[in-house]
């Protein structure tokens, strides 16, 4: 099975009072390795994404560097035309990531 190429890995979330994404907690591709944990904030994130980079839901592997325990990939899709953040397969009304730790 090919190894797949990802360029983020988002670990936690947390949502505003509304229900949409406030910031999340993640680990960013820098080459062949992972940054530290980093918080990026909605619209970075969906910046990030509308340039063509691919996150990924999971954990990092303890003492394994740039292991991770991956689930569903992190996608953008637009809802009225708002950008809406969803995990997984489906379409949502507002942000939505399953499965994901809330801070």
């Amino acid at each position: 099975m090919a190894k797949q190429k990802l360029d983020g890995v988002i670990e936690a979330v947390h949502y505003q009072t509304d229900g949409q994404v406030d910031w999340v907690r993640a680990y960013l591709r820098r080459g062949p390795v992972f940054s530290d944990l980093v918080i990026l904030d909605r619209q970075t994130l969906i910046d990030l994404l509308r340039s063509g980079k691919r996150f990924m839901v999971g954990e990092r592997v303890a003492y394994m560097g740039a292991q991770f325990n991956l689930s569903h990939p992190l996608r953008l899709v637009q809802k009225d035309g708002k950008a809406v953040l969803v995990v997984g397969d489906g379409d949502a009304e507002h942000d939505r990531l399953d499965g994901v730790p809330q801070l």
